[in-house]
């Protein structure tokens, strides 16, 4: 671990993002306690040289002398010495997301992400899984001792592999899924009048996180010496066949991003938890006849399913957002974006201790479930560690759900490592969206969604994937 928080050394692996990147760029605009250089690395060379420029732009006039970005060609050059390496890469392009997302749609199957569970979420995971294999590979050569933040989707099955491939990296995975439903707490304490109107922010609610990434639960949570969850039981039970939004406009495109909270009001009921991530993401890890069972299903429960060509035509938005922020006609404004990349940072320089939800191998932190397996608790963040705290597991009918996807997640990263096909179709067909399928019509989903044939067995050429 480096020991001058003034003279860091940053990799940034998928540098050309327009997301991520960006939201790293508007935070560092404010930062004074840490200084350093960003080292971006993108196979699009050029997405990376604009955002160097236009990272570049914003710390002179914002932040002058605290932060430089550098584009580097070389993964070796980008990571080596670095002290913290930031991943979030699209694995494939949009074409191939389309795919994940659409093609099980002729098959009655509907997805509201694709990105983590069921059949989209499986085929990304084995685009993903071999890219990183390759970056596990190049950070324990190049940055053994980096810490490592990773940003990308399937979240477990990225942070899964790297520990597979490098079992002694420092990686963990973050998420602000969470956030949001802290957010509708925070509005519960000032619509019961215990706080007046702005006056409680998310990070004053408590909670405890237990589950997988996209499908976290709280098991506790609370304001001040409030317990919140005989509040969260009367908001239910106001709201569960409405829906909730007052107050809680996105900030942008909230249409394909939206929902009115019915689903994790439903899973309360079903299972005595708040389910913690968002609708979207928390009604694929269920199975379908309870909100994905067609389009008028997903209207009932008042979330949206996210098509893909709407991503496209964002990413053609950015792109000349990207242009006119490098030649001056718009300015990117710095903006505290709520994300805790930087606070987790920060407490792993010594700098303040932090405890927040992130996604690491299981360690006991939730009992019950396979050792080494990637969930999501919350974990204590100080100098040079990062320890999950220890939660007291999910009641056995919502563990039986959860642990499915766990096992899962578990069988496609070794099928992807070994490139065996025969295997990775078996885990395809053990997702609750598959199920509904024979296996013959699976097959043929498998088959458009790969472009492979499924071998007899797994005796082939290793490269497949």
């Amino acid at each position: 671990m480096h020991s001058d928080p003034k003279n860091l050394k940053f990799c940034y692996i998928g540098g050309g993002s327009r997301n991520w990147a960006w939201v790293f760029i508007k935070d560092l605009a404010f930062e004074k306690d840490i200084a350093g250089t960003i080292h971006l690395y993108d196979i699009d060379v050029e997405t990376a040289r604009a955002n160097e420029e236009l990272a570049n732009q914003v710390m002179a006039a914002n932040n002058p002398g605290q932060f430089s970005f550098k584009t580097e060609t070389s993964l070796e050059k980008a990571l080596s010495g670095s002290d913290f390496v930031f991943i979030s890469i699209l694995p494939g392009d949009f074409d191939l997301m389309a795919v994940d997302v659409h093609a099980p749609e002729k098959y009655g199957i509907w997805q509201s992400v694709g990105d983590t569970a069921g059949a989209g979420g499986l085929v990304r995971a084995l685009r993903t899984i071999p890219m990183y294999e390759e970056i596990a590979r190049a950070i324990e050569q190049w940055a053994p001792d980096a810490w490592v933040l990773n940003y990308t989707n399937p979240m477990s099955v990225c942070t899964r592999t790297l520990y597979e491939v490098f079992p002694g990296i420092k990686a963990f995975g973050c998420c602000h899924e969470v956030f949001n439903t802290q957010k509708i707490l925070a509005r519960i304490v000032v619509r019961e009048g215990l706080a007046k109107e702005g006056a409680v922010k998310r990070e004053d609610i408590i909670t405890s996180v237990v589950g997988i990434n996209h499908f976290t639960f709280f098991d506790r949570a609370s304001w001040k010496n409030i317990d919140l969850f005989p509040l969260w039981d009367s908001f239910t039970k106001e709201f569960a066949e409405t829906g909730f939004s007052e107050g809680l406009e996105t900030e942008w495109d909230r249409h394909w991003f939206s929902s009115e909270e019915r689903v994790k009001m439903d899973l309360y009921k079903r299972f005595g938890l708040i389910g913690a991530a968002g609708d979207r993401h928390l009604a694929e890890f269920c199975p379908p006849q309870w909100y994905l069972k067609d389009p008028d299903t997903v209207k009932h429960w008042k979330f949206e399913l996210t098509p893909v060509d709407f991503r496209i035509k964002k990413r053609e938005v950015l792109k000349e957002k990207s242009k006119a922020y490098r030649t001056g006609t718009e300015t990117l404004v710095p903006a505290h974006s709520g994300e805790e990349g930087i606070r987790q940072i920060k407490a792993l320089l010594g700098l303040g201790n932090l405890v927040t939800n992130v996604n690491l191998p299981n360690k006991g932190q939730m009992p019950g479930f396979p050792d080494g397996a990637v969930v999501e608790t919350n974990a204590f963040f100080c100098r040079d560690s990062v320890q999950p705290l220890i939660t007291a597991g999910l009641p056995n009918p919502l563990a039986s759900l959860v642990l499915q996807h766990v096992m899962n997640q578990e069988g496609i990263v070794k099928a992807a490592i070994k490139r065996d096909l025969a295997a990775a179709f078996r885990v395809f067909l053990n997702d609750p969206q598959i199920r509904t399928l024979s296996r013959e019509t699976a097959a043929e989903l498998f088959k458009e969604m790969t472009g492979k044939t499924i071998p007899d067995s797994s005796g082939y050429r290793r490269n497949i994937l």
